[in-house]
């Protein structure tokens, strides 16, 4: 049995204010790095305000009520740190990086962003300009598209996850200052708030530092409304857009089960692990079987692989090609045929002991940086799994079956979204058979 890593030196701990403190001890290096999770991503947008997490994130550094952009980015550089705002779908992040002796003050600058932003509206209409030409481009990129078309066929227009976490053009032009003011006042509180800290410091040091700078943070009064999802509907469909392009893009997306975190014991949870098996099986690197199969001995691929994000509530197990126009029916037919795979025939010993040894591998590689413990640590939480799961999720896959793995296929895998963008001659006849023949 191959003996599993140890976790890194930990304690997590919540202060009187309920804010979250996980701080890992890890001496390798002189640098502390920093990630503050909020749970205030798309989830909790309405639809009509899409892209406001993204907007927050883009302006938050860019004043607070006592500092311009200018001087924050000054503190910044001066000492060669890093400060930044992120958004995704299910949460809002601040993330710092710095060497140690310049922690506490780029931990403290860091807090005054996070709890008093400015949000200036002549920065706002620049960062709205900006984030219109990312969605525009996005629009001109195959794949992007072909995404992105998959998300809404998949979870509706009304769901976040079915829209892009930037918002749509026409969101973004009503959004003004105070409506990222009253985003920031809804979910931005300690109790609703994760700091996970990394670093060259012993952790109690680090969760000292942390409360001398957010420990007099208050929450307001009130319980935060949990987000209200619409359905997803359960019959998978297709969807093209014909554009002229150098290749066709082809995306199988299926429907998973949420994690259910708060009952570790749940199937679903096994079904995880699984499920991220069959993933790395298919379509992690060159050895994967879609890449053997549909570009080594096929040749019909550019490029192929498969994915299968964690996510809050129900995620997508996806896989995808890009072939010349010309292949793209019988790449999507070889497409399908390989996941279909995975529900027909078991896989081979040897084959799962693989994908195990390569996913564990990876996984350790994922966590060799403060940065990414930070990160790794501080999500886990916001997931409900618990810092434990580090060791938790090594021991699930370690004992993850064949049976296992085809049963998650047979269950989850069976019936595709599918997502094509090409050109028209190349996608309208697959989409369309048909015209083709008639």
């Amino acid at each position: 049995m191959t003996q599993l890593p140890q976790s890194p030196v930990l304690q997590r701990r919540t202060l009187p204010n309920g804010l979250t403190v996980i701080a890992i001890e890890n001496p390798a290096a002189e640098i502390v790095a920093a990630r503050m999770f909020v749970r205030a991503g798309g989830l909790r947008e309405a639809q009509e305000q899409a892209g406001v997490a993204h907007l927050c994130a883009a302006t938050l550094t860019k004043g607070t009520t006592r500092l311009s952009s200018l001087e924050i980015a000054e503190q910044v550089e001066s000492v060669g740190a890093s400060l930044g705002a992120d958004a995704s779908s299910d949460y809002f992040l601040v993330s710092l990086k710095t060497v140690r002796q310049d922690f506490d003050g780029i931990l403290a600058l860091a807090g005054e962003v996070l709890r008093s932003p400015s949000f200036p509206a002549e920065q706002i209409d620049l960062e709205r300009k900006s984030t219109i030409q990312a969605i525009r481009s996005q629009r001109e990129q195959p794949f992007s598209l072909a995404f992105q078309k998959l998300q809404e066929i998949t979870y509706g227009d009304r769901h976040p996850y079915g829209r892009s976490t930037l918002g749509t053009e026409d969101s973004l032009a009503s959004l003004t200052s105070e409506d990222l003011h009253a985003f920031h006042r809804a979910f931005f509180r300690p109790d609703n708030t994760v700091v996970s800290v990394s670093g060259c410091l012993p952790a109690e040091d680090a969760i000292a530092r942390i409360e001398s700078v957010l420990g007099d943070w208050t929450a307001p009064q009130g319980e935060i409304s949990s987000p209200v999802l619409p359905a997803i509907a359960t019959t998978p469909h297709p969807t093209m857009v014909s554009q002229e392009t150098q290749q066709s893009i082809i995306i199988l997306g299926y429907l998973t089960a949420a994690l259910e975190a708060d009952n570790k014991d749940s199937k679903h949870l096994r079904d995880y692990g699984a499920l991220k098996l069959a993933s790395t099986y298919l379509g992690n690197g060159l050895s994967s079987r879609l890449f053997v199969e549909l570009r080594e001995k096929r040749g019909l691929a550019y490029d192929v692989s498969a994915f299968y994000p964690t996510r809050l509530e129900r995620s997508m197990f996806g896989a995808y090609i890009g072939t010349a126009p010309d292949n793209t029916a019988i790449a999507l037919d070889g497409l399908r045929a390989e996941v279909d795979r995975l529900t027909a025939e078991p896989l081979a010993e040897e084959s799962l002991q693989v994908s195990k040894n390569k996913l564990l591998g990876q996984y350790a590689l994922g966590k060799q940086t403060n940065s990414q413990l930070a990160q790794l640590y501080g999500w886990y939480d916001v997931l409900g799994l618990g810092v434990g799961f580090d060791q938790e999720f090594q021991q699930l896959i370690s004992e993850i079956t064949i049976d296992d793995v085809q049963r998650v296929a047979q269950t989850y895998l069976a019936a595709p979204y599918v997502s094509l963008v090409g050109p028209a001659e190349a996608v309208e006849p697959v989409m369309w058979p048909r015209r083709r023949s008639g």
